[in-house]
């Protein structure tokens, strides 16, 4: 390829399908290309042709296996190797949101997870909710709260995932705050004028701290080596950065504010515990100031 020509979005994206197989299924053949992109054996010939071209030092021909298979010299070109990504996708995969044509896999591998409570969305609601965070407008959204169902005027500028409900970040102006409102807890929504108030004053949504989890002191030597190794801490501390919104969240997921669990079961401790209330707090008091401007 001419030195200033690069691979179109499509070849590209078949690039990045060989380097896949050549990582997570360590074979590569042309039927492969020719299957998952329908093309005919000279066009899935001419790909391969390309990615010898770019980085023919990354594979090599094994004639037993009729396959193309990753060199000991192999270092991605056009993909991102990512575990996480991987597993992420066989996630989606076990919860429908993705089909087995939407892997790379020749055949996806056996996996389980354990289920997920589905909670109900309305399509049409998170389409206004949506409509309204982009256009900066309130809404109203009759409210399934824990003691009552009743309508409010929310301002609504970002969604967030607590790992197990998806909210929606909104100002109140009925509390003149910021809080957070479960989406499937919404019963019925419906237009209203323009946003009473500046998402930038959300000062909890827009600040980060780091959380700095330790392997829980209770534990003994080995079996907080063993927690060091599942967070990949490093000198016995991992920093997690989080919104100050989320934090909350987290804490509560992760049960760091349950002294009282006993360390096997808990195996993490939160170190700066005071460092995050307090910034939660001065968050909270600077966002009412300008709520009382």
């Amino acid at each position: 390829m001419a030195e200033n020509s690069r691979p179109s979005f499509i070849q590209r994206r078949r690039l990045e399908f060989i380097e896949w197989k050549l990582i997570w299924e360590r074979r590569l053949n042309r039927k492969d290309i020719e299957d998952k992109f329908q093309l005919s054996t000279p066009q899935a010939s001419s790909d391969i042709k390309l990615y010898r071209d770019e980085a023919g030092s990354n594979f090599d021909y094994d004639s037993t296996a009729k396959s193309y298979v990753p060199s000991q010299s192999f270092s991605p070109k056009f993909l991102s190797v990512s575990a996480d990504r991987l597993l992420l996708q066989l996630r989606a995969y076990l919860i429908g949101a993705l089909t087995e044509d939407d892997l790379w896999f020749r055949k996806v591998p056996p996996v389980g997870m354990v289920p997920d409570i589905v909670r109900a969305i309305d399509p049409k609601s998170l389409g206004l909710i949506l409509s309204a965070i982009r256009d900066k407008r309130e809404i109203e959204i009759e409210y399934q709260s824990l003691t009552k169902r009743a309508w409010r005027h929310i301002a609504p500028h970002a969604l967030a995932f607590d790992g197990h409900r998806w909210h929606v970040r909104a100002w109140s102006p009925d509390r003149k705050s910021f809080r957070d409102f479960v989406l499937s807890r919404m019963n019925d929504i419906r237009e209203a004028g323009p946003a009473s108030f500046d998402a930038s004053n959300d000062y909890e949504w827009h600040r980060v701290i780091k959380l700095q989890l330790k392997p829980h002191p209770g534990l003994n030597e080995e079996q907080a080596k063993a927690i060091q190794c599942d967070y990949g801490m490093k000198d016995g501390i991992c920093e997690v950065e989080v919104r100050l919104s989320m934090a909350y969240y987290f804490i509560k997921r992760m049960n760091l504010d349950l002294p009282n669990i006993p360390p096997e079961r808990a195996h993490i401790r939160l170190d700066n515990m005071r460092e995050v209330e307090e910034a939660i707090a001065k968050a909270k008091v600077e966002t009412s100031l300008k709520a009382d401007v």
